[in-house]
């Protein structure tokens, strides 16, 4: 089970948001490479990157910089927030990131299908849900689609992963939703990556233990910048 640090980026810092909310901001660094350097100094095989300008704006806005930790860094590196068109995947590729996240794009079926053909498994698609909600557009919007109608309609078009993020746990600290994983796991036969409300070893403890349908991995962020966390550890859990 993959553990993989989350840098958002906003204003061209490192900051987490609570619950998505755009005023509910704590910054914890002026320098995101040199936040990148240190996840993979401490072990990091892959870093999760989201432009969070890019989400609220529905345009990438921090390619320059994700451009800089690609080069300096050696492990994958997965970008998410504000890639709705092609042009904008095409960009992000060329910048040297390994796999683009689509979120609000998710929804549209037939974008989702030419970006499968062109780049295969370097397309990740995020499912974001508050309940039982799937939202979209920096999480301001609801979608009619239910997770299993949605999930269904994704991996018939080729998508190979999908991050699943709890959005009520999202940078609450509040620890993960076993139950809700659970249920998201039985109808995603595919891999998944879980986000959202990781806490303490214990949360990656029990996502590793689930038996059966282990997550592909987990995404960690304000845990391990407030110190609750140690990256190690977790690697150590998570069997890497």
């Amino acid at each position: 089970m993959l553990i993989i640090p989350a840098i958002d980026l906003r204003g061209g810092r490192c900051v987490r948001l609570w619950q998505g909310e755009e005023d509910k901001e704590t910054v914890y660094s002026e320098d995101p490479l040199a936040t990148a350097k240190m996840w993979v100094k401490k072990g990091a095989q892959r870093l999760h990157i989201v432009d969070l300008d890019g989400a609220f704006r529905g345009k990438s806005v921090h390619l320059e910089i994700v451009e800089k930790i690609a080069r300096e860094v050696d492990v994958p590196i997965e970008l998410g927030g504000g890639i709705r068109e092609k042009a904008i995947l095409d960009d992000v590729f060329s910048k040297g990131v390994d796999y683009a996240i689509l979120g609000t794009r998710a929804l549209s079926f037939d974008f989702v299908r030419d970006a499968c053909l062109k780049f295969r498994d370097k397309i990740i698609i995020s499912i974001d849900m508050r309940q039982d909600k799937v939202l979209a557009g920096g999480w301001k919007k609801e979608s009619s689609l239910k997770a299993e109608e949605l999930v269904k309609g994704l991996v018939g078009l080729g998508v190979k992963t999908i991050i699943f993020t709890d959005i009520t746990r999202d940078g609450t600290l509040r620890g993960v939703n076993i139950k809700l994983i659970q249920e998201f796991l039985k109808i995603a036969n595919i891999k998944v990556i879980i986000a959202g409300g990781v806490a303490s070893l214990a949360d990656i403890s029990k996502l590793a233990e689930l038996g059966g349908r282990t997550p592909a991995g987990v995404i960690i962020g304000k845990a391990l910048y407030d110190g609750r966390v140690k990256l190690e550890e977790a690697l150590a859990i998570g069997g890497q």
